[in-house]
């Protein structure tokens, strides 16, 4: 009896003791993270790619709704809430006939490059859209983008603004008829894109890769139906309807029961690539569900689609994977590799672009959803590659190859977007950890 009243005494002391030493851990850490100049240079950087504008960075003179969805409160930081609106408004001014939304826009002026679908509107005469058919984020994008802006400002107006006589709200609403109606899958309750590599936007058999056509084949991934559960959780969020929020409610949970039933491989921790409802282009004796897609995965995390152990499963196997393939960062897209010559053109070598090129835009969500969910010291660890880097040369890469080689514009301010929010969260966590 007595060593019983010792062993529940001990454990009695240990469950006191858990909590104090993690408290200390946690102050050891808010202090680095408080005294590390580097993530301030960073987010000052960040700050100053960002004020010049919301296009995607140099070497892109267009606004693009995924890349604006991820620098949209860091540029409401350094622009004005009136420019910021106006470029969220020109979106739906190019809104088109069937309600789908472009990839984005730029000036007629400047529209130079070789597209054999430009997209116009009456709404906005001075303007071109373009949009990335293989992929299927646009609309959730855009629909994040207007939640993001109006959680940030309280501007709540913007949904009853109109567009040519359409309320932005009811624009919304189309775009999200025309998801259910162009890109939804009846039988598995999914939406789908073409195959492309993780959140990629270029397909694998044709040498442009961007448009759907016929060497296009119809796949089912992770990264799409996530970010439509975030748009809608926007929504819920920001529109005062309640009649609108028990739809979208329902619609959220119908997607989130899918994905977990149809995408979410439980055996080994991972989403599975894709489902093919039709051919699959995936060649004979290769089994596409070892690759593990780094992005998606992070963007399913945001969208809420996995528990705390199985953030720390996927997580503990991104770093892994760094290690295996010798790149320099959880950026890297996918690992392992498609094979050499699956893709066309350049991506069909490993660790380049989309098939295995590490990207901070996708990265540094990783690193947002890791400090959001209580994993702050693997987060402080893991963006350090990231951080160091942007020191180094002096801006923001759109990606890196093997050697962590700079690659593709070198002020890509959807990178420069995650960083400056992640950095603010780790900042406003150690002020809240830091000892007193």
């Amino acid at each position: 009896m007595k060593s019983y009243s010792i062993y529940i005494l001990s454990c009695a002391f240990l469950v006191t003791l858990c909590p104090v030493k993690g408290k200390a851990q946690n102050q050891e850490l808010a202090a680095r993270i408080l005294a590390d100049s580097s993530l301030t240079v960073v987010d000052n950087l960040a700050k100053g790619v960002i004020k010049e504008g919301f296009n995607a960075g140099s070497g892109y003179s267009q606004i693009w709704a995924r890349d604006f969805n991820t620098l949209i409160e860091t540029s409401l930081e350094v622009r004005s809430k009136e420019d910021v609106r106006g470029a969220i408004l020109l979106f739906f001014a190019l809104q088109q006939k069937n309600d789908e939304m472009v990839d984005g826009y730029v000036l007629k002026k400047d529209f130079t490059w070789n597209d054999n679908t430009p997209y116009y509107s009456d709404a906005a005469p001075g303007h071109v859209g373009f949009k990335n058919t293989v992929e299927t984020d646009q609309e959730t994008s855009l629909i994040q983008l207007v939640g993001k802006y109006i959680k940030k400002t309280g501007d709540v107006g913007l949904l009853n603004e109109k567009v040519a006589g359409v309320t932005v709200l009811t624009r919304i609403e189309k775009m999200i008829d025309y998801l259910l109606r162009e890109r939804y899958n009846k039988q598995y309750g999914l939406l789908w894109g073409a195959m492309t590599a993780d959140w990629g936007d270029v397909q694998p058999h044709d040498t442009f890769g961007c448009d759907w056509n016929e060497l296009s084949d119809e796949a089912i991934d992770v990264y799409d139906n996530a970010m439509f559960i975030i748009a809608l959780q926007y929504l819920i969020d920001v529109v005062p309807d309640k009649h609108k929020v028990e739809q979208w409610t329902k619609l959220k949970k119908g997607i989130y029961q899918k994905v977990r039933k149809h995408l979410w491989d439980a055996k080994n921790q991972k989403f599975i690539p894709h489902i093919y409802p039709n051919k699959s282009p995936i060649p004979a004796g290769f089994d596409e569900n070892t690759i593990f897609y780094h992005g998606g995965t992070a963007v399913a995390i945001e969208a809420g689609l996995l528990s705390k152990a199985e953030i720390a499963a996927v997580n503990k196997k991104m770093v892994e994977n760094v290690k295996l393939s010798g790149m320099p960062s959880i950026g890297l897209t996918l690992y392992p590799t498609y094979p050499e010559g699956f893709f066309a053109g350049g991506m069909s070598k490993a660790y380049v672009y989309q098939n295995g090129g590490d990207w901070t835009w996708f990265g540094a969500r990783m690193i947002q959803q890791l400090i959001a969910n209580g994993f702050v010291k693997e987060a402080y660890e893991e963006v350090r590659p990231m951080i160091d880097r942007v020191v180094k040369n002096k801006g923001f890469y759109e990606w890196y190859g093997q050697g962590d080689v700079p690659s593709g514009s070198g002020k890509f301010k959807g990178s420069a977007g995650v960083l400056s929010k992640a950095i603010a969260q780790f900042k406003t966590w150690a002020a809240a950890n830091q000892a007193h």
